[in-house]
């Protein structure tokens, strides 16, 4: 789209270079050097810096396009192309001395690498107006807690270290969903039991080794979280859609699994699930796939072929042109029983 005959550029850039005394945020679009004063803050004031742009230069939805696609598709590997609506790409690079926020569809933001996706209204001030309620038909369908999933996976895919586990992912999702403006959490015991992750101290301290949260007490009947990334504060929409979609995670429709199954299968499954369509099938590029997942390409054509095998799928192939996954949901056949004989047949 273009106003005036000019493109509508939202691409905004950051850099922290290191200086005495703390590192200084340079800003290529406005020129701005600021001294950040602590290491620590430095990111925060970043990402602020970065929001004060977007909110700035606010577009309406339908002005908005993919600006991935106008660089030429550069930022990421080579994928089906752009697909999905637009959203507000959060990018990482060098170790985290540049940031970079722009506009890039579903489909871009997937495919490039340390990226997260940034709700709009999380870049609103606290007087904006609350998001519309999802309407009968999208709830019942499941397309909110759909589209939640697969924001919070997405943003997990960059914020936690790669060989991040497949349960400590998947309690990951759960933390997010459910932590409030403060970055706070709770998961009651009985949740925790349910995922099979009670007790399970290893698995937190995956998450408290790559810096993501503080260590809770696990002793309690209901842990309570301390995230430490800023990146999940003021989420959007309100925190009980967020706890729609966390619930709807444990139990992926139609992709339900028993709790009892092994967490990279059950991870999998939730992938998948975020990204199945009402037809009961669904495709998406393997690299996105297989980093969603935390898996190797190998592993990931186990797994599925493991979903296959305890009939969750019907069948998944790899397109090697595309380089994508396509898959289809198992249906089970209704068996109709003959009409029993009549006892009393009439007589002739």
């Amino acid at each position: 789209m273009r106003l005036g005959g000019a493109a509508v550029r939202r691409i905004w850039t950051v850099e922290l270079r290191p200086r005495t005394g703390g590192p200084n945020l340079v800003c290529a679009q406005c020129t701005v050097h600021t001294s950040t004063h602590e290491a620590a803050s430095a990111r925060s004031v970043a990402l602020a810096h970065l929001a004060c742009h977007a909110r700035a230069d606010a577009l309406p939805g339908h002005l908005r396009t993919c600006q991935c696609r106008a660089q030429g598709c550069q930022w990421h590997p080579r994928h089906r192309g752009c697909a999905g609506p637009v959203l507000l790409a959060l990018t990482q690079g060098r170790g985290g001395r540049t940031w970079r926020l722009a506009d890039a569809c579903a489909a871009c933001a997937a495919a490039t690498s340390h990226t997260a996706v940034v709700p709009d209204t999380q870049l609103g001030s606290p007087r904006s107006p609350a998001p519309r309620a999802p309407t009968h038909a999208a709830h019942r369908l499941g397309a909110e807690e759909r589209l939640r999933v697969r924001e919070t996976l997405t943003y997990l895919a960059a914020a936690l270290p790669q060989f991040t586990s497949p349960a400590a992912r998947l309690l990951a999702v759960q933390c997010t969903l459910r932590a409030d403006t403060c970055g706070h959490a709770h998961l009651p015991a009985g949740l925790l039991r349910g995922m099979c992750l009670r007790g399970r101290r290893e698995v937190w301290e995956e998450l408290v080794h790559g810096a993501w949260l503080r260590c809770p007490d696990l002793r309690s009947t209901q842990v309570e979280v301390q995230l430490l990334d800023r990146a999940v504060l003021d989420q959007a929409p309100g925190r009980r859609a967020r706890c729609r979609a966390a619930h709807w995670a444990l139990q992926p429709a139609p992709l339900r699994l028993p709790t009892t199954s092994p967490p990279a299968l059950r991870l999998i499954a939730l992938v998948l699930a975020a990204y199945t369509v009402d037809r009961a099938a669904g495709r998406l590029e393997m690299d996105v796939l297989t980093r969603l997942g935390g898996h190797s390409r190998q592993q990931t054509a186990e797994l599925l072929d493991r979903l296959v095998a305890v009939r969750v799928l019907a069948t998944w192939h790899p397109d090697r042109s595309t380089d994508e996954v396509f898959w289809e949901l198992f249906v089970p056949r209704t068996h109709l029983r003959p009409a029993a004989a009549d006892p009393c047949p009439p007589v002739p």
